[in-house]
């Protein structure tokens, strides 16, 4: 008794410096933002003996230190929430939109800060505008979180089974409008940090977007149990089984589960990582011609089924090659049994330009084409008003057309290989719109990409389990060809089969397993799109909404 009575003490005195010291409020919101990053991809410089005894190895995602920074989070929302004498604290709800926005701010700059990269180091911007430029995204993006943060404790709802669901949804609905709104950059989100943990047999039934949910419904039951203001030892006990099997259960029950996808057949593929530097890559007295022909001679020694080339592994237009250099390469797969996809640019200056991949095969009398839909802003569009900042830039940049949403996949060898390029398979809402009819479903993702752009940095790693999310919510493996890496195949559950090593000239030959069928996800997704999201989460929110202003 003595030892809780102590214990109870210590807490109490935690709680009173938190509240009458925003220093260190401010202080812990940031340490755990900064650790909901790590938590998407364990960083490098991070790297210790200690570190992979507890599992935290680099570039993997860490599922539990996801839900302890967001658990800081909600735990520190509590704090503010908490009512003096029997009215909510006068701006609680400014002090909690505070702290989100320092979480935010600090998770997503370290998510991403990897553009730094482009902008000083490829771009040429001054380092110090480059800075500014990757935390002002960062603080942009976070006042979205501080938004529901703030609302979350203005909502003060009592009951704290309702209030856990009211965070989870004011949580999916910043999700949401950071992956959607002004053409969307939900990269990081918190969905992705559990792509190898307990929480991803719920992937092929809610996706990412859902994953967000529970994991943030999950985090404030844990904070309320562990709660200094919470009485009742029954609660907190409550809470805690309650996690424990949102957290055990499901993943016994997946392990069980047979597929719900059937096999397709199987198609060997060669998957190409020319590793030309970005310096050089666009330059023709270097990293052009380098460019051609090493893929040349790669494209010409292939000798499985299908050989796939990444992201402008051609670098320049087909009208800029030299004499007979595509001819030699449609000849090469216009009979025979191989074929090949191809990144290149595409168009010309009176129709414009796409960021294409060309497929070359035998008895096809023009070459598949798939050009991208999803472009990247500054990078493939220039925003208006914003001329000015990429003229500061040293970076090939320019207006490209927009492919369509929902373009035809490459048939070969009794597979549909969809593709997508670059960040375009972090919208998977925009793949689901292939699955509108299952006898038409890709049996095969390919994603390429030029990654080069952000250096020796954790975006690969990143990039590599949005693919991993999305072969989970699809049950479809996924083909990766990139220039630096990460080069690798990935099966229908996500799982990471062969990869080549980053940063250097290689070739990754093997085997992948086309998938028929759908998963639940893929159902409703193509039927509905993100629209059960938002209807789910806003009407919690406005339940919530109701109930607070009828007591007040």
């Amino acid at each position: 008794m003595t030892f809780v009575k102590t214990q109870t003490r210590g807490a109490v005195q935690t709680v009173w410096l938190l509240k009458n010291f925003p220093v260190i409020q401010a202080m812990l919101a940031l340490l755990a933002g900064g650790a909901q990053a790590a938590s998407l991809a364990w960083p490098g410089w991070l790297q210790s003996p200690v570190w992979m005894a507890l599992g935290l190895r680099q570039g993997e995602p860490v599922w539990w230190l996801q839900l302890l920074a967001l658990a800081t989070l909600a735990w520190l929302l509590l704090n503010c929430h908490a009512p003096a004498d029997g009215q909510l604290r006068r701006g609680a709800w400014r002090q909690a939109a505070f702290l989100g926005w320092l979480f935010s701010t600090a998770w997503l700059a370290g998510t991403f800060g990897w553009t730094f990269v482009a902008l000083h180091t490829y771009g040429g911007l001054p380092s110090l505008l480059a800075v500014l430029a990757v935390v002002g995204l960062a603080g942009l993006l976070a006042l979205y979180y501080a938004a529901v943060c703030g609302l979350f404790v203005a909502l003060a709802p009592i009951n704290k089974a309702w209030s856990a669901l009211v965070f989870a949804a004011l949580w999916l609905l910043a999700e949401l409008a950071r992956g959607t709104w002004l053409t969307g950059f939900g990269w990081g989100a918190v969905g992705y940090a559990h792509v190898d943990g307990p929480l991803a047999s719920f992937v092929p039934w809610v996706g990412m977007y859902g994953l967000c949910a529970i994991t943030a419904w999950l985090t404030m039951i844990l904070a309320q149990a562990l709660h200094i203001n919470q009485s009742l030892w029954r609660y907190r006990v409550a809470g805690l089984v309650v996690v424990l099997m949102v957290l055990i259960l499901p993943q016994q029950l997946w392990t069980n589960a047979s597929d719900r996808s059937n096999s397709a057949g199987r198609l060997s593929v060669t998957l190409l990582q020319g590793n030309i530097p970005q310096d050089e890559k666009f330059e023709t007295g270097s990293g052009v011609p380098l460019a051609l022909q090493w893929y040349a001679e790669q494209l010409q020694n292939s000798r499985t089924a299908l050989v796939i080339a990444p992201e402008t592994a051609i670098p320049v237009l087909p009208q800029q090659l030299p004499p007979d250099y595509w001819m030699a390469l449609q000849q090469r797969f216009s009979t025979g049994q191989q074929a090949a996809l191809i990144g290149t640019p595409l168009g010309n200056f009176q129709e414009g330009y796409t960021n294409s991949v060309v497929g070359l095969k035998p008895d096809q009398p023009q070459p598949w084409r798939y050009d991208k839909h999803h472009l990247v802003p500054f990078g493939e569009f220039i925003p208006p008003l914003f001329k000015w900042f990429t003229e500061m830039m040293n970076i090939p940049l320019g207006d490209f057309n927009r492919g369509g949403l929902q373009q035809a996949p490459f048939e070969w060898q009794e597979q549909r290989l969809s593709a997508n390029i670059c960040y375009e398979d972090l919208f998977g809402e925009e793949l689901a719109p292939h699955f509108s009819n299952p006898a038409l479903a890709p049996t095969i993702f390919v994603n390429i990409s030029n990654l080069a752009w952000f250096g020796q940095t954790l975006a690969m790693d990143q990039h590599l389990q949005i693919a991993r999310m999305r072969a989970l919510e699809f049950e479809r493996p996924f083909l990766l060809a990139t220039n630096t890496g990460v080069t690798a195949i990935v099966d229908h559950r996500g799982r990471l089969v062969s990869r080549l090593a980053r940063h250097t000239r290689g070739v990754l030959v093997g085997e992948v397993e086309g998938r028929t069928g759908m998963t639940p996800y893929a159902g409703w997704m193509a039927r509905f799109g993100l629209w059960p999201f938002w209807v789910f989460a806003g009407g919690l929110v406005w339940l919530a909404v109701r109930r607070t202003l009828r007591k007040r």
